[in-house]
This record gives structure tokens, sequence and C-alpha cells, in this order.
């Protein structure tokens, strides 16, 4: 057999008082500045501007748009996916492209005219304008979650 040697370990425990605090960093260079958020707290949102999404005309269109029914789906036009695009000028005129669940839908007629006066009427809005599109077609894709859920498709 084999002996090992082990060393004995001692623990020394010293009991003090009271011990320094260690010191504290100091920069002696220029003082900072005591808040630096400031200026960004005091700073004034910057507008958007009224044709642009979250401006006021934009959003009046687009809030229109969501009162017009297809009147054979109980789904908005721009929930079901119908509105393919809201352009907004800085002088007011506004041209919604959009498209109809099919061509030969019975509504291809009014529809537009419709949301032509409805556009129109939003404050804001001097000249309103729809073009009428069939490409790319309509598919059940493009609706929204909400209008999918509202007819159970979801």
């Amino acid at each position: 057999m084999t002996e090992v040697n082990r060393e004995e370990r001692k623990i020394f425990v010293e009991e003090v008082e009271a011990v320094d605090a260690p010191p504290k960093a100091r920069v002696d260079e220029e003082p900072r500045q005591r808040d630096y958020l400031d200026g960004f707290l005091s700073a004034k949102p910057s507008e958007t501007p009224r044709g642009e999404p979250g401006g006021s005309v934009y959003d009046g269109v687009i809030d229109a748009l969501k009162e017009i029914y297809d009147p054979e789906i109980p789904v908005n036009i721009y929930d079901l996916g119908l509105i393919y695009g809201v352009d907004v000028t800085e002088d007011g005129h506004v041209v919604v492209t959009m498209t109809l669940t099919t061509p030969h839908c019975p509504v291809a007629e009014s529809m537009p005219g419709e949301v032509e006066l409805r556009v129109g009427a939003v404050p804001g809005v001097g000249d309103a304008q729809v073009n009428l599109v069939w490409d790319p077609p309509w598919d059940p894709q493009k609706m929204s979650d909400e209008a999918k859920l509202e007819l159970g498709m979801l």
C-alpha cells in the first residue's frame, strides 16, 4: 500500500470591527448633463402628413371604406381585401385602387360609385377617384383575419 501524505489545511479567521468603504469613482472632467433625456422628453412628436398612414385624411378614407359592406357578404370591403391601395396627394386628391370578388359581381356597376361618393365626403378630400382593376384577381387569402373569423374561415 502506498501512503498518501496529506497536508493539513488551516483556516485563519480574523475578527474586525469595521471595514473602510471603498473609494467612489470620480470624474474630474467636465460635469455631465444631469438628465440626458431632457431634450428627448420635451420634443414634440413630428406631425404625420395628412395623406400618409396615421394622417387625418388617410385614416378618414380608411374609416369610410370600412363602412361600405359587400351586399352578399356581411364584411366591409376593406377587411374583405377588395382595396388594393389608397393614395392621397398633398392637395387632397384621393385615388382608391380596388377590385371585386368577381367580374360578374352584381354590384360591379354600383360599388365603385359608392366608394367614390363615400371617400369624397371625407373631410379634407378634394377629389376622389376609383380605379377598378382585375389584376391581380381577388382571392380569399386577401381577407383580414377579422373577416375570416366573421365568415367562419378560421
